[in-house]
C-alpha cells in the first residue's frame, strides 16, 4: 500500500476513492501499560473496489531516538503518523486483549477524498512529525485536527465534561494503578486544573462523535464493536493504597528522628525534581506546580540545619513549612487529588510538629 501511494504521488496524482470507500474513526480500549492507560485513536480508510483497508496512526514514536527519555521528559520528542494494514492493526489489539470500536464518518464523497488525500500527503511529507503534548497534541487531537481540516470547519468539538477539569477527567483512568495516579497527581501543575474544554482522550472523541451533527445529519454512524474485551484491572501486592497508608503510618508511629529525616529528605528531592522539570520541560502540564508546597526543596535546609544541630533555624524552617502545609491544604481542598495526598499532608504535619517541638528554645521558669 505504501509503495502504491508513493507511485501515485510521484506522478503528482492522488489515489481516487470509489463510491464504495468508507472513512471511520477507530477507538481502542484501555490497557495496563502506562502508554495505554487512556486508549488510542486512529483513522481507517476502506475501499473494496481499490483493495484498500488501511489504518492511519498518529501515535508512533521511536525508542531508538537518541536521548529518548530526556527528550520525552523535556517535551520535544517527535511523534509521527504511520500507516498499517487493518489486519495488522486489529491483530495487535486482539493480542493485547483491548477492545476496538468503529464509527463511520457520514460525510460526502468529496470530503472523504479530501481527508484521504490529507492523510496521504501528511504520511509522505515532513508534516508526519509532530511534537507530542499530553493535552494539546496527541493521537486523538491530531485525528480531530485532520478531520476538521478536511471538512473546512471546526465540526468536531467537545460535547461533554466541559465543566470539569482535566485532572478530574484523568482520575478514573488510573483505577488499579495507584502509584501512577499519585505520581501524576503531584507532578502536574495548574494546567490540568483548567476546565477540560478540548478533546484530548480517545473516548472523549468517541462520545462526542455520537452527538455531533454535520449538514443536518449525524456526523458519524452508530458505534460498531470490532473487538470486545473486559478491561482486566491488575492486582498488585504493592501498587495499592494499603502499602501507601502502611508506609506513612509507620513513619508517624515509629517516631524516630532518622526516619523523620529520611522522609523529609525524600520530599525535598522530589521538590527539587518538580522545580527542575517545571523549568526544563516544554510540557505545560508540569509548569506552575503548586504541589511543591508539600514537596518543598527548602526542606533540604531543614535537614542541613538539623544535622549541624542549629536548633534555631531548624525550628524556623519547620514552622515555615507547617505554614506552607496549611496554605497547600486550603488550596487543594477542592481539587481532585485532595484525598490521595491527604495522608502525606497529615504525615508531613506530624513530622514537622515533632521537629519543631524538639528544636524549640525552652523558656526558663524562675521560681
Amino acid at each position: 500500500m505504501f509503495l502504491l501511494l508513493i507511485s501515485n504521488f510521484s506522478f503528482g496524482q492522488n489515489l481516487p476513492l470509489s463510491k464504495e470507500g468508507h472513512v471511520s474513526v477507530l477507538t481502542c480500549g484501555l490497557g495496563n501499560e502506562s502508554y495505554s492507560f487512556f486508549g488510542h485513536t486512529a483513522i481507517r480508510v476502506t475501499d473494496p473496489a481499490n483493495n484498500i483497508d488501511i489504518v492511519y496512526n498518529y501515535g508512533a514514536f521511536d525508542f531508538r531516538t537518541p536521548n529518548f527519555v530526556a527528550k520525552f521528559a523535556k517535551g520535544d520528542l517527535q511523534y509521527f503518523v504511520i500507516a498499517h494494514s487493518y489486519n495488522d492493526f486489529i491483530n495487535t489489539y486482539n493480542y493485547e486483549r483491548r477492545s476496538v470500536y468503529e464509527q463511520e464518518l457520514l460525510i460526502p464523497q468529496e470530503a472523504k477524498q479530501k481527508l484521504f488525500d490529507n492523510l496521504n500527503t501528511t504520511l509522505l511529507s515532513e508534516d508526519r512529525y509532530y511534537t507530542y503534548k499530553f493535552i494539546d497534541k496527541n493521537c486523538t487531537s491530531m485525528v480531530v485536527d485532520v478531520i476538521n481540516k478536511s471538512l473546512n470547519k471546526k465540526v468536531i468539538t467537545k460535547k461533554e465534561d466541559t465543566g470539569i477539569t482535566y485532572r478530574n477527567i484523568l482520575f478514573p483512568y488510573f483505577d488499579g494503578h495507584f502509584y501512577e495516579k499519585l505520581g501524576t497527581s503531584v507532578i502536574f501543575g495548574t494546567k490540568v486544573d483548567q476546565l477540560g474544554t478540548k478533546i484530548f482522550l480517545p473516548f472523549e472523541l468517541k462520545n462526542s462523535l455520537e452527538k455531533i451533527t454535520f449538514q443536518n445529519h449525524a456526523l458519524a454512524g452508530k458505534s460498531k464493536t470490532l473487538l470486545n474485551f473486559e478491561k482486566e484491572t491488575p492486582a498488585s501486592w504493592w501498587n495499592n493504597i494499603y502499602t501507601y497508608i502502611i508506609l506513612l503510618a509507620f513513619i508517624v508511629l515509629i517516631n524516630k528522628r532518622f526516619i523523620d529525616k529520611i522522609y523529609i529528605f525524600i520530599l525535598s528531592l522530589m521538590g527539587i525534581f518538580f522545580v527542575s522539570m517545571g523549568f526544563y520541560s516544554f510540557h505545560q502540564e508540569l509548569a506552575m506546580n503548586y504541589n511543591i508546597m508539600l514537596f518543598s526543596p527548602l526542606l533540604l535546609f531543614l535537614i542541613v540545619f538539623s544535622a549541624i544541630s542549629n536548633k534555631k533555624w531548624t525550628y524556623k524552617f519547620a514552622v515555615l513549612h507547617l505554614g506552607l502545609l496549611f496554605i497547600y491544604t486550603v488550596f487543594i481542598i477542592n481539587k481532585a487529588h485532595f484525598f490521595i495526598v491527604l495522608p502525606m499532608i497529615i504525615t508531613s504535619g506530624v513530622v514537622l510538629v515533632r521537629i519543631a517541638i524538639k528544636n524549640k528554645k525552652r523558656i526558663p521558669i524562675i521560681i
